[in-house]
């Protein structure tokens, strides 16, 4: 039973080599943590500037184009994998030892060192194993560096890049997690996605930024686009199209901004909502306290699991239908009921790819329904319609089973809380003190609201999806974002709790 534990602890020596980040060994002040933040932040958004030497960015495709907001990564820069490898490593280590896999107790000191050092050992097989078939599948050397360094040589320069890029972003998060205050991934995802609602927003370059500011040309964003057509069209000029192209023409439609805001004011309610068991210490008369059960149980977990899913779905199907090895395999290569794309497209234009793909607005659905002579997209009504049903449906249905599974594996199920609420020497009032008891009164409420938050983040984000997101930041990202700043905040609140009362520290483990 003891074979896998012994044997990752037989890799830690090598995975301690690693360069890392070290823990500081007191407390660090909060205007500290702040400087760190803001530090790594611009960073971060300096590296996303940065783009890879050597690459042809023209003939180059972006496999997760349409997931690009929430890899908080660039295409064609250091960060074109973005927090990819660093997620996918975390997900695998946690979903091992949650299910036993891994025998690991991360509650001992010992047992978590051993954890974060072979995460990090972990991390670089994921960023090899994520870089390699990109570059000799998508990204494109420029011709300039085939003529100095050779096909292999210039293709080789991209890995070292990649690697580069992916690893600087992992000691980033380390130094946001240590140094720093909440976690460095979810900073990043929280940067790239505000970034993309801000630029949808507000940018007032036009459309087509090769050509001058014209009606044909508007303004890219949202609130330029719409001052824009109120002092340089007449009322008759609105109404025969200016408001149809104000609210539901791409870029950056104005129902994809009103649709984000009530994304942003719903998810910080459903935050807000939880239900709030009364405990009392067994030993300490007086001694009362809280157990807060949010309605938003299992987070955003399930809808990122879910949209790494659907992702890993679209890239098969684009590998199938084409690249020249794959698709030559009898049945499956090539065929376009798996998925159809345009040259030059990352998106599905049609298969089951394109039933599992998320609806770009309403204009990608709705209005080819309405109007298909303008808004055609190759499909009738029925497909359409059946395209929203079956993606709203996998999201939903998706993110119940992983909020399920993810709750089960991390030690937030019935069981798993008494236990905790036992060793902490608390009870529930009324009731006897025996995690039976305790697990019992639990599974009147966990189970229910598991399957709530799951249902609830992934129709949320597919509603999202189907009407649209400013700066196409999508339903994930936004909720993603929403959460991020809101736990940020009160990561904040502790933090400065914790600089005014000393005692706090070690109420919230600071140390």
């Amino acid at each position: 039973m003891e074979d896998t534990p012994s044997l990752l602890f037989k890799i830690k020596p090598l995975s301690d080599r690693l360069p890392s980040v070290k823990r500081p060994e007191g407390h660090v002040h909060f205007r500290t943590k702040m400087m760190w933040v803001i530090v790594i932040l611009v960073l971060y958004f300096v590296m996303t500037n940065v783009y890879l030497y050597g690459l042809d960015q023209s003939e180059s495709l972006d496999l997760f184009a349409q997931y690009r907001t929430i890899m908080a990564g660039a295409s064609g820069s250091l960060l074109q994998l973005g927090i990819g490898p660093i997620v996918t490593a975390s997900i695998i280590m946690q979903l091992f030892v949650g299910a036993k896999i891994i025998k690991l107790d991360l509650s001992k000191r010992e047992d978590k060192a051993c954890y974060q050092s072979v995460l990090k050992l972990l991390v670089i097989v994921m960023i090899v194993f994520e870089a390699i078939p990109q570059v000799f599948g998508y990204l494109v050397p420029s011709d300039g560096a085939v003529d100095l360094l050779g096909s292999a040589g210039a293709k080789l320069l991209l890995i070292v890049q990649l690697f580069a890029g992916s690893y600087i972003i992992f000691m980033m998060d380390e130094v946001v997690s240590k140094w720093g205050i909440g976690s460095g991934i979810s900073l990043f995802i929280a940067a790239g996605v505000a970034q993309a609602l801000f630029t949808g927003a507000l940018n007032w370059n036009p459309v087509d930024i090769s050509s001058a500011v014209g009606l044909d040309n508007p303004p890219a964003g949202t609130i330029p686009r719409a001052l824009y057509y109120i002092f340089n069209l007449s009322p008759e000029e609105m109404a025969s199209g200016g408001y149809e192209s104000l609210f539901l023409g791409s870029p950056n439609p104005m129902i994809a901004l009103v649709g984000t805001l009530a994304i942003f004011l719903v998810v910080a309610y459903l935050e807000s909502t939880r239900i709030e068991l009364p405990l009392s210490h067994g030993n300490a008369r007086g001694a009362r306290g809280r157990y807060p059960i949010k309605l938003m149980y299992a987070s955003n977990i399930p809808v990122i699991l879910m949209s790494a899913l659907l992702a890993i779905v679209s890239m098969t199907a684009l590998l199938l239908y084409s690249n020249e090895t794959l698709s030559s395999i009898p049945l499956i290569g090539g065929n376009s009921a798996i998925g159809y794309f345009e040259p030059n497209s990352t998106t599905a234009a049609g298969g089951l790819a394109w039933y599992l793909s998320a609806p770009q607005g309403l204009t990608d659905w709705l209005m080819p329904i309405l109007d298909p002579t303008t808004y055609g997209n190759g499909h009738n009504a029925i497909q359409n319609l059946a395209h929203c049903a079956i993606y709203f449906t996998v999201m939903v249905m998706g993110s119940i089973l992983f909020a399920k599974f993810w709750v089960e594996t991390t030690n937030l199920g019935p069981e798993a809380v008494a236990n905790q609420i036992q060793r902490s020497g608390m009870q529930i009032p009324g009731f006897r003190r025996d995690p039976r008891v305790l697990k019992r009164v639990l599974e009147r409420y966990i189970p229910t609201i598991t399957i709530m938050s799951g249902a609830m983040v992934g129709a949320l984000a597919a509603f999202a999806d189907m009407v649209g997101t400013t700066g196409n930041a999508s339903g994930t990202g936004v909720l993603l974002c929403v959460g991020i700043i809101i736990h940020f905040y009160e990561a904040i609140g502790r933090e400065q709790m914790m600089e005014m009362n000393p005692v706090m520290r070690g109420f919230f483990g600071s140390e």
